[in-house]
């Protein structure tokens, strides 16, 4: 039997206060599903029905919320069928022993109440279809309360990863870590399985740089290609939704594995698209209804606002940097060179006027001193006057330039060593993510450690624990250690991005005495 509500009908008088008593019930309360669950429990007790249950409109989520007394097996499940689709009704069952009553408010279908199967084994009458009508009504408000509610504390909580991933890209901080922030809010806020960050990569396409999903994933580094019709739709400004991700003929397999519904939209700010933000659910999950789609739409908006400002900032101290180092360079060549020059002069003026074989001989080395240190200097004015762009590519120069430009804020220029043929046999992937991290290595050395020293090893001939030849970075400094509680998250950001690539990070003992200080070791296959 499915019944509309009749604006006329009103109950029993006698049975108003119970009646009161099941309004007031419904009425308590703003959280969705503790009110679809009170609304369930409270038609039941009215109509003394075995089974309630409450299927939303997709409007409200797409759900369906069941109220089941002696239901051990689910058996209600079965007789509701697949709601809300097609909200069909009992199956194997006689109409006097159903009930479907819409609810609604101010006109607006939200969804639709079931009731199955009397205690007494009777069909429903008159009194039940009164009691149920007027009830439909109340729910019909209590949802839409409910709704508006789940509504607000939705967009409330899109609105803090907003300012959260605001606050870690403008933080200054490690731009990889700033990413990984963005990647964990979008799932989170989502609901999905997984969060990614793609930016475009240097040879087409776009490369995956930040994940964050429910288990380890190797995701990272990935390179959707230019070819590829979704990585077209992005850096066209369009955003992408797919209801199978798995099944879907544009998604790259390694992409799409396991992944059900999936919303890929750009970052784009100012008409320039900076990248794609990805949230997945698992496969067979609900799909995003149009307020997520919306929602996640202006999440990815901000984040592109904000990665573009993060990108200025770089910029800005970027240019301050290579200000500075022409300064130090102008500097080195006008002062330094020209006085080490003249005190050369001088030595070997003194050289030629002294008489003792052992004087002449001492003056010479301090001469021949002195010529190395100024082709050292003018070798290092040479490495800072440089552009990013002007350095060869091979994994042996980028180490030493970082080396080089930490060498700047330390105060000293830390040693190095390289075992085996780190140029020939380390992959680029892993040879960024391993630059990646001797850049923070230094940096936490720098920020945190109060080093006097530091050694940078990069071995090339290790064997991972499950024997595959790999890289080994070794960054150890003689500073103050890492304190019991303090702050880890650079390396927890060293340990995700190992172990993306199938290997891992520790710290340990340093290189001062007694082990003092701390070594941070990272490796991965090549």
């Amino acid at each position: 039997m499915s019944v509309e509500p009749d604006p006329g009908a009103a109950p029993n008088p006698d049975d108003v206060p119970r009646l009161l008593e099941a309004l007031r019930a419904v009425g308590s309360g703003l959280r969705l599903r503790s009110t679809l669950e009170r609304i369930c429990e409270t038609a039941a007790e009215l109509a003394d029905a075995r089974y309630a249950a409450v299927g939303l409109s997709a409007e409200c989520g797409d759900s369906l919320v069941e109220r089941v007394s002696e239901d051990p097996e689910g058996e209600a499940v079965r007789w509701i069928g697949r709601l809300p689709a097609g909200h069909e009704g009992p199956r194997r069952r006689p109409a006097a022993g159903f009930l479907r009553v819409p609810i609604r408010v101010r006109g607006e279908n939200l969804g639709t109440l079931y009731l199955a199967e009397k205690r007494d084994g009777g069909p429903f009458g008159g009194h039940d279809l009164d009691m149920v009508r007027v009830l439909a009504r109340e729910a019909g408000i209590a949802l839409g309360n409910a709704r508006l509610y789940e509504a607000a504390r939705r967009r409330e909580r899109w609105i803090d990863g907003s300012v959260a991933v605001t606050t870690a890209l403008l933080s200054g901080g490690d731009a990889d870590e700033a990413l990984q922030v963005v990647a964990e809010q979008a799932r989170r806020l989502s609901d999905s399985m997984a969060g990614l960050v793609l930016l475009p990569a240097a040879e087409g396409g776009l490369e995956i740089v930040a994940v964050a999903s429910e288990g380890p994933s190797r995701a990272l580094g990935l390179v959707v290609p230019p070819e590829n019709a979704v990585a077209g739709e992005i850096l066209a400004g369009n955003g992408v939704f797919i209801e199978d991700a798995a099944s879907d003929p544009r998604m790259s397999a390694d992409l799409a594995r396991g992944y059900g519904p999936t919303m890929l939209l750009p970052l784009q700010s100012g008409g320039r698209v900076l990248g794609t933000l990805v949230m997945a659910r698992a496969g067979g999950a609900r799909p995003f209804t149009g307020v997520e789609r919306t929602l996640a739409t202006q999440f990815a908006s901000q984040a592109a606002l904000a990665l573009m400002m993060a990108e200025a900032q770089r910029d800005r101290e970027r240019l301050a940097v290579f200000e500075d180092r022409d300064r130090i360079a102008r500097d080195l060549h006008d002062l330094v060179i020209q006085r080490l020059f003249a005190t050369g002069m001088l030595l070997e003026s003194a050289q030629r006027r002294s008489v003792l074989p052992e004087v002449r001989q001492g003056v010479g080395k301090a001469v021949d001193a002195l010529d190395v240190t100024i082709q050292e200097i003018r070798t290092a004015i040479f490495a800072l006057q440089q552009g990013p762009a002007e350095f060869p590519t091979g994994l042996r120069t980028r180490v030493l330039r970082e080396i080089t430009m930490a060498a700047v804020p330390l105060g000293f220029k830390p040693s190095h060593r390289f075992v085996g043929p780190v140029d020939t046999v380390v992959g680029e992937l892993t040879a960024k993510n391993l630059i990646a991290a001797l850049r923070e290595a230094l940096s936490n050395a720098f920020r945190h450690a109060g080093a006097s020293r530091i050694d940078v090893t990069v071995d090339a001939t290790v064997r991972l624990p499950d024997e595959r030849p790999g890289v080994r970075l070794t960054v150890a400094d003689d500073g103050v250690g890492i304190p019991e509680g303090g702050r880890r998250s650079g390396l927890k950001n060293l340990k995700r991005r190992a172990e993306s690539l199938g290997g891992d990070s520790w710290y340990g003992p340093g290189a001062g005495p007694d082990g003092g200080g701390t070594s941070v070791v990272w490796e991965a296959p090549y």
